[in-house]
């Protein structure tokens, strides 16, 4: 055996010490434990809904003139989470009556104006001006075609009610209902 100078140990002691080290540091590593958590969750959808002012009033007005003013925002929101989010807002309009006088729906004129907002995808269209006659079939105030998943829009209708020559003085009052679908 080979021994270094000044007393050491022999070469083979030192390697056989630090070969023995080596076993004793590597032996095997345990794996951490793990548990799995599995995970679930619903996506819901909601309905379909409009939403538009309880009451709006409109200018005052002579006899042969007309009576103009905004109903305030009416909003679609569509929260159903369909693949084809299409809907149609209608309107319908009563007759404005005072006491025994009446003016007819076919008198009514409702501006639905362009969307003042919307979200969503799809293509949101008014309805333009149209007679709301409650007496004759629903008419289109805003629609959405196309699209997918949720979405909103907003407009700010206008109406219009065109007031007879020999109408007496009085305040009408009548009911415009909008719904989608």
């Amino acid at each position: 055996m080979r021994t270094h100078r000044r007393g050491m140990l022999p070469v083979s002691a030192s390697l056989a010490g630090a070969v023995a080290l080596v076993i004793v540091t590597a032996g095997p590593v345990e794996a951490a434990p793990s548990a799995g958590t599995t995970t679930t969750f619903d996506v819901t959808a909601a309905t379909l809904d409009i939403t538009a002012p309880g009451t709006a009033a409109l200018t005052n007005v002579a006899p042969g003139g007309t009576a103009t003013g905004s109903l305030a925002d009416t909003v679609v929101t569509d929260g159903r989470a369909a693949a084809d989010a299409g809907w149609t807002a209608t309107v319908l309009s009563t007759a404005f009556t005072s006491g025994t006088q009446s003016i007819p729906a076919s008198d009514v004129r409702y501006s639905s104006g362009a969307a003042t907002a919307t979200t969503g995808n799809g293509t949101f269209t008014a309805g333009g001006t149209v007679t709301p006659d409650a007496t004759a079939p629903e008419v289109t105030a805003f629609s959405h075609a196309g699209g997918t998943g949720n979405n909103t829009s907003t407009w700010g209708p206008t109406l219009s009610v065109i007031v007879p020559l020999g109408t007496s003085t009085g305040t009408f009052t009548g009911t415009v209902t909008q719904s989608v679908a």
